[in-house]
């Protein structure tokens, strides 16, 4: 690997907000890192190194609060681990090289494999960090449109949410969320705050929001197979077993309707289906479900009940919903059931934000495209169907290890570690060496980056501006911020947008000596402008810059409160937002379906065919044995997925990876409290120490995921020290849940033994 790299001088590009009496510099900075968007204070000593960071109060979004995470972005910028300098594979190692060098590299692999094989042999894998990206996401476009279809973590994590939203409102983006700020009944379902801050939930502290919601008379009621964190800010606890998310609220609409607890409220002409609805629950009574899901039928009557009768209440159901066996209709049923009490689309209710600069992502809607169509084509090896333009992510490994016509030759990762975050991991790891050209856009050699033969580094979080996107799509209120740069990136860098830009290009068949990166993009930013029914050639004139800032005006001008380039005078423009460097606020959520709901019926779709058509799997599923153990994953408020272990301050203290379970299933097991336990599924095997807590219910154990950083060639020095077990060895690839193809990494069936 060669040396250690050597970090450049530092060079301030942010505006200073304070100079403090000490001579301190204070520079503003939202935190990338999750849906809160904390707003932080970045205090740089004499060097201009972050000496501390804290919490902005005067932030109109945050107002103070912040997770140890944040804390962090001095230190993951001046990681010694950390990639700035493109990296070349010679032989088992890597040797640093110049962007020119890099480039070329990457386009004499480029065409090897397009001339050998063509486009189909290529494709990507796309990680959630892009989401949180200033640029990565904007410009992602002119890259990923270049691969006959890509893979990406929302097939492990959020896929079946992405799926009912494109069937029962028109875009696959515009994902409904709680108005946990003004709720008096909440239900939390597969969801834990207290890791993960909100997850399709922006909300600074969501936490807060639980305990206000109780301090107010309300209701919390946590559903869940664990008792997490969360449970501390909640009322109740009611352990599930996993996987049987879709019953249970089958069984609250069964109650519902039974009882006469139903109304569409203000949405009565706006839902489509809703007749059809009755007669597909009648079967799956309280009774019927209780011994499968583990809740009793006292229980599921009591929260029918009490949840249709609270004026402003709201199911939240995330990602143990989504990356379950029945996922989508889960993730359907929680819409649904929130729909049919008249908590969609209200105060209090389960309701969609209002941007400041609306969304790329929710411009494509179905009343222009078509209804969304699935198994337009199938993968190659499995068979397994198109689901919104992509296949399960455990398919790549065989894509690539298995010759024939379109075997799988160029791999380009674009922030992503599938090596250890996708199931049946280990395939994938065999597979990845067997690769013609892989090309990572990324900031640190990992267990995934370790095979490319070319490395682009990515930027650190303090080396670009900030503001973000999709997340204000579902946030409490309509605020927009803008963060600076702190520092300069290195003399002859490229931007993310700029890497992603010339990698289509070279993918396209163009070459870096005709590569014309401002010629490209005022041919992306036209097309955005025609978007909006724009003319280019009044708009482009306007700028004299080219980049992701002017695709940002063009969204806030052309927003709900922009001023449409001059039609409204007083109107917000960029420029106006930073002058505000605390943030606009604009209000809470209002209802809004008439705006969002782009169907080609105009109506909510409450109950499509292609969800409908797995429920008689469901019922196949419920008469089938269901004893022994199953395994659930978890995460932790310090963890990141798998990129925030090199963070020493992060991972010290005692071992967090560790099998959890429930001390009755220890006694069964043969395994003690402080023992390593060797858990096998039918995907593989591994030994972890053996962490004995009634937090889980019975029945139940739970790994965290993103761990295991003890491959040979990772260059994770700290993350190596507390290394863990990759708990996607035990995740089986082919189980999925079947409409969406997401991958079920809860409730996998394992066995549990003494090491």
């Amino acid at each position: 690997m060669g040396s250690t790299p050597v970090a450049p001088p530092r060079r301030i590009v942010g505006r200073v907000h304070e100079v403090r009496h000490d001579g301190t510099r204070v520079h503003l900075r939202t935190c990338p890192l999750c849906e809160c968007m904390c707003g932080l204070e970045l205090h740089l000593d004499d060097d201009d190194t972050v000496s501390l960071i804290r919490p902005f109060r005067d932030d109109v979004w945050s107002q103070g609060y912040i997770c140890p995470k944040g804390t962090t972005l001095g230190r993951l910028h001046e990681d010694p681990d950390r990639v700035r300098t493109p990296l070349i594979r010679e032989g088992d190692t890597f040797r640093e090289a110049t962007w020119d060098e890099a480039f070329a590299r990457c386009e004499e692999l480029i065409d090897g494999v397009l001339d050998r094989y063509g486009a189909a042999a290529t494709t990507a894998f796309v990680g959630n960090p892009v989401g949180h990206s200033f640029s990565l996401g904007r410009y992602g476009a002119l890259l990923f449109s270049k691969f006959p279809h890509i893979y990406s973590s929302g097939t492990v994590d959020q896929w079946p949410k992405n799926v009912t939203c494109a069937l029962m409102y028109g875009n696959m983006w515009k994902i409904p969320t709680p108005d946990v700020r003004r709720t008096d009944y909440l239900v939390v379902m597969g969801g834990n705050p207290q890791a993960s801050g909100g997850s399709l939930l922006a909300c600074p502290d969501v936490l807060g929001e639980l305990d206000a919601i109780k301090e107010r008379g309300g209701q919390v009621v946590v559903i869940d197979p664990r008792r997490t964190g969360t449970v501390d800010h909640a009322t109740e606890w009611v352990p599930i077993r996993p996987g049987t998310d879709a019953a249970f609220l089958l069984a609250v609409l069964h109650v519902l309707f039974a009882d006469g607890l139903v109304t569409l409220g203000g949405l009565a002409d706006k839902v489509a289906g809703f007749d059809a609805l009755a007669p597909l629950v009648e079967e799956f009574t309280p009774e019927s479900v209780d011994a499968w899901t583990g809740v009793p039928a006292g229980t599921i009557r009591r929260i029918a009940h009490d949840f249709a009768t609270t004026p402003r209440a709201a199911v939240y159901g995330r990602i143990g919903l989504c990356n379950q066996e029945f996922g989508t209709l889960a993730s359907w049923l929680v819409d649904v059931v929130n729909i049919v009490t008249g908590h969609f689309d209200v105060e209090g209710g389960l309701m969609w934000g209002t941007p400041v600069s609306a969304p790329l992502a929710w411009m494509n809607n179905t009343d222009v495209t078509g209804p969304p169509t699935f198994g337009r084509w199938r993968s190659r090896v499995r068979g397994a169907p198109e689901v919104l333009g992509q296949v399960p992510a455990s398919c790549l490994a065989e894509e690539i290890a298995t010759p024939g016509d379109g075997q799988i030759r160029l791999l380009v990762t674009v922030a992503a570690n599938p090596a250890i975050s996708v199931p049946d991991s280990d395939r994938l790891e065999e597979a990845l060496p067997l690769l013609d050209c892989m090309i990572a856009v990324d900031n640190y050699v990992n267990e995934t980056t370790r095979f490319a033969h070319v490395i682009l580094p990515g930027v650190s979080p303090l080396e670009s501006p900030h503001l973000d996107e999709l997340m204000w799509g579902w946030a409490m209120r309509s605020a927009i911020k803008w963060s600076d740069a702190l520092y300069a990136l290195p003399d002859g860098a490229s931007d993310e947008w700029e890497i992603e830009a010339r990698l289509g290009w070279l993918l396209g068949g163009g070459s870096n000596a005709d590569f014309d990166l401002a010629a490209l993009d005022d041919g992306w930013f036209s097309a955005l402008c025609r978007m909006y029914g724009l003319d280019p050639a009044e708009i482009l004139p306007r700028y004299d810059h080219i980049g992701p800032e002017r695709m940002i005006d063009l969204t806030i001008r052309m927003g709900p409160w922009g001023d449409r380039y001059g039609e409204v005078p007083d109107g917000l423009t960029l420029a106006k937002v930073k002058e505000h460097p605390e943030g606009l606020d604009f209000g809470p959520m209002v209802p809004r379906a008439d705006a969002m709901v782009r169907t080609p019926s105009g109506k909510i779709e409450l109950v499509p065919d292609h969800l409908v058509s797995d429920l008689p799997r469901l019922r196949t599923r419920l008469a089938e044995p269901h004893d022994g153990l199953v395994l659930v994953s978890r995460r932790h408020l310090r963890s990141k997925n798998s990129w925030m272990h090199n963070v020493k301050v992060l991972v010290k203290g005692r071992d967090r990876c560790t099998l959890i379970i429930h001390p009755d299933d220890a006694v069964a097991a043969g395994v003690v409290d402080g023992s390593r336990a060797r858990v096998t599924s039918e995907a593989g095997s591994i030994e972890v120490p053996v962490e004995v807590s009634d937090e889980m219910m019975p029945g139940v154990v739970s790994l965290p995921h993103g761990w295991g950083h003890d491959r040979p060639g990772a260059r994770l020095s700290v993350a190596r020290e507390h290394a863990g077990v990759n708990s996607n060895i035990l995740a089986p690839g082919g189980f999925v849940d079947v409409l969406s193809g997401n991958a079920a990494v809860n409730g996998i069936p394992v066995e549990v033994v003494p090491a």
